[in-house]
């Protein structure tokens, strides 16, 4: 177990991989990660920031691809780690996120998601969830 309250993983090299960047959204990106919900903020400074110190695996915040912004992506892993509020609920939201989700997985990427609710209520177990996936995807791209 590390600090974060997961078990530590061997570092791995990142994995490169073709992805269309597009400069326009940066600024955007930017924007957001000055500005990140007390949700994200929690998830960023309490277990996906510490986890580089410890299992020498990055997580990137407001990664631009194509047209989307994904609040956290991990490089090593190929995967998107998504904060849903109450908006992403909506309908128009909802259809907007399948389309991202499906492009994101067109690169092969993994999205997994979780709720503000999830972050208040059972923030461990969201953290002990992400170590999971992200083992599992890294073990996956070997």
């Amino acid at each position: 177990m590390n600090r974060a309250g997961f078990p530590a993983t061997n570092r791995i090299k990142s994995f490169s991989m073709k992805r269309t960047h597009n400069k326009e959204n940066l600024p955007l990106a930017r924007a957001l990660r000055n500005n990140m919900t007390k949700e994200e903020k929690h998830l960023w400074y309490d277990c996906l920031k510490p986890y580089h110190k410890q299992c020498g695996i990055v997580f990137l915040r407001q990664k631009t691809f194509d047209d989307y912004i994904v609040d956290f992506y991990c490089p090593q892993a190929k995967l998107v780690i998504e904060i849903d509020g109450s908006q992403h609920f909506e309908e128009e939201a909802e259809l907007y996120d399948k389309k991202r989700t499906e492009f994101l997985n067109s690169l092969g990427i993994s999205v997994i998601r979780y709720t503000n609710k999830d972050i208040h209520t059972r923030f461990s177990e969201v953290c002990g969830d992400i170590d999971y996936h992200v083992t599992a995807r890294i073990k996956a791209l070997q």
